[in-house]
């Protein structure tokens, strides 16, 4: 017999989900329609006067080839950043799933870079790869590479390619293990006694039966590329060298922090937003249906 908790009082259930309403209204919500407002709006230098001009700050962004150039470079980093930072998440997965000697060791070890703030591991990276002193640099260097990540725009990009990809690493390995550790081993092991070798095990069983984690954190980690590597493209390059690291979450940050332009900041963030929202949607009217519950 199955046994069910009762509750009675009908204010409980909207006491509880009160507080997470709360923070949502007020640290994501309100923010939202604040910067929707702030978009139709003109400020001038100092903040005296206002002007609502409709959509002035959308045409004249949308007139800027700066604008159209942060895009481009905003899918490159997304696409590279999405796409190493799954691949390396799910091969570690794989290998800390095996019954090897000091396996929990390093499960932890793994772990440990998700705690790691992004501008601390964006100058982690900047040390290594610092032309003239970082270790990683000066290998390059003697390879016959000339790292400059300072001059060179696609170096730049590299730098927190890397950066970015391996602070999200950790994140991805969670919900990958946890994945693995949900298949059952009678089925692997099922197709092992029918004589499939372990790749075909893998790409026909194991992937598959993955899809719906590997679905979650492709929406998750493109989020993350869109807004939450700005303290490293900040710290590391500060959009340059040439905009060539300028993304959009960047472009949105500068021009209404260094520019005081609060109106053309503000309709950036509303062109973001709306981006990421239509991507995520592409995502589950299209992906999802590949993915195997």
């Amino acid at each position: 017999m199955e046994n069910r908790a009762i509750f009675s009082g009908r204010l409980l259930a909207p006491l509880l989900v009160l507080p997470q309403l709360a923070v949502s209204l007020i640290f994501f919500y309100w923010p939202a329609a604040q910067a929707l407002w702030q978009s139709f709006l003109v400020q001038d230098a100092f903040g005296l006067s206002t002007e609502f001009v409709w959509l002035e700050n959308y045409v004249a962004l949308l007139k800027t080839p700066e604008y159209y150039h942060s895009i481009g470079v905003t899918f490159v980093f997304s696409t590279l950043v999405v796409a190493f930072s799954l691949a390396i998440g799910l091969l570690l997965a794989v290998m800390a799933n095996r019954n090897i000697k000091g396996v929990q060791i390093y499960r932890t070890f793994l772990i440990i870079p998700y705690a790691v703030a992004p501008a601390v591991a964006s100058v982690l990276f900047i040390f290594m790869f610092q032309p003239g002193l970082g270790m990683i640099a000066r290998a390059l260097q003697r390879a016959g590479i000339d790292w400059n990540p300072v001059l060179n725009g696609n170096h730049a990009m590299i730098l927190v390619v890397i950066a970015a990809v391996w602070n999200q690493i950790s994140y991805n390995f969670l919900f990958f293990l946890a994945g693995l550790q949900a298949i059952p081993k009678s089925v692997i092991e099922a197709a092992a006694i029918d004589g499939a070798r372990p790749w075909r095990r893998f790409w026909t069983i194991v992937f598959p039966l993955l899809s719906p984690t590997t679905f979650f954190l492709i929406v998750v980690n493109i989020t993350y590329a869109f807004f939450n590597t700005l303290g490293i493209i900040d710290t590391a390059t500060e959009g340059g060298p040439n905009a060539a690291t300028q993304t959009l979450v960047y472009k949105v940050f500068q021009d209404g922090k260094a520019g005081a332009d609060l109106g053309s900041s503000a309709a950036q963030s509303v062109i973001l937003m709306i981006i990421v929202i239509v991507l995520t949607a592409v995502q589950f009217r299209y992906v999802e249906k590949k993915v195997h519950y």
